[in-house]
């Protein structure tokens, strides 16, 4: 097997026993966000709901279920929101790249 190969492996077995709730050495990061900072960084990019919703992929239902606190976005979305809180200008330069 490769060198690359036996990394995939051993990566893809660290990432099992993580789910697992074994102990790694991987860290974690955790992303919190509130519905004030998810409508901030929204307005911080000058943005309606629905613009933004349809730039960022997500339905405009689902960001205003987010600024309103009756759900919370998960995952990638969550780290998204995130960064376009404390670098919107960033975010604009990437997606003007795209």
């Amino acid at each position: 097997m490769s060198k690359l190969g036996q990394e995939l492996v051993e990566s893809m077995a660290e990432a099992v026993a993580h789910a697992q709730g074994k102990p790694t050495g991987s860290r974690v990061h955790k992303v919190a966000l509130k519905p004030d900072e998810i409508q901030r960084a929204r307005k911080q990019l000058g943005l309606s709901q629905d613009q933004f919703a349809d730039a960022f992929g997500v339905s405009a239902s689902t960001l205003r279920k987010w600024e309103q606190g009756q759900r919370a976005p998960t995952g990638a979305a969550k780290t998204l929101l995130k960064i376009i809180e404390r670098e919107p200008r960033a975010v604009v330069r990437a997606l003007k790249a795209a």
